[in-house]
């Protein structure tokens, strides 16, 4: 459990919320407002609604936010087999997947974040980097997530679905695992078993890195 966790129990689900990581995707409240509701405290009720409503709308929650236990033995999630990265117009990255390892460098001697949803940043002005924090909205940041074709590699089949991400310092998101790369009219464009996606905002070559972090000095934590 992440130190700003917050746990919701209920008697057929608990829901799990890390506040730092939520970006107000909003699908929740819109979705289900019987149990997700900003104007009460408590702003989650589990029981409000079946334990399958529950989770069904936990896992549209595409940053992560939100996570799900169920009490009935039945899986909180239902897992995509591979993973994919979907850029968002002038937005973050969205990645989805059956088995995230987020490796940061500044925690090398912790054990990887693990995780089926995320949404990380691609503007290079989040102050929760790797993570989102909506500062694309703050600096005008623009994208319309639409990709112009690359090489297609197949991806391993006989791989278990595995992918790990980490942030380079001062540079873009290295993943590694079987990754498809959506565009916003959710075509897949490029398939590998190995990316490298800009974060710093500048690359021409947008969601992939061009090597644009060098020229404009991007930093990060």
């Amino acid at each position: 459990m992440e130190n700003d966790e917050r746990l919701y129990t209920g008697a057929d689900i608990d829901v799990t919320f890390l506040a730092r990581r939520c970006i107000h995707a909003a699908e929740c409240v819109r979705r289900l407002p019987t149990v997700f509701n900003t104007r009460r405290r408590p702003w989650v009720l589990p029981d409000a609604a079946p334990a399958d409503a529950v989770a069904r709308v936990v896992e549209r929650c595409p940053s992560g936010a939100l996570h799900a236990r169920r009490h009935d033995g039945q899986p909180a999630e239902r897992r995509p087999p591979l993973t994919a990265v979907m850029p968002q117009p002038s937005g973050p990255l969205y990645v989805r997947g059956p088995h995230l390892e987020l490796r940061l460098p500044a925690a090398a001697s912790e054990p990887p974040r693990v995780d089926t949803r995320l949404a990380l940043c691609r503007c290079g002005a989040s102050a929760n980097k790797p993570y989102c924090d909506n500062g694309h909205l703050r600096t005008g940041f623009r994208d319309a997530g639409m990709l112009a074709p690359r090489p297609d590699r197949p991806s391993a089949p006989e791989r278990d679905g595995l992918v790990t991400i980490e942030p380079r310092v001062n540079g873009p998101l290295s993943l590694r695992g079987p990754v498809d790369v959506v565009g916003a009219d959710n075509r897949t464009v490029y398939r590998a078993d190995r990316v490298l996606l800009c974060r710093c905002g500048h690359s021409a070559t947008k969601p992939f890195c061009d090597g644009s972090h060098e020229r404009v000095g991007f930093r990060s934590e």
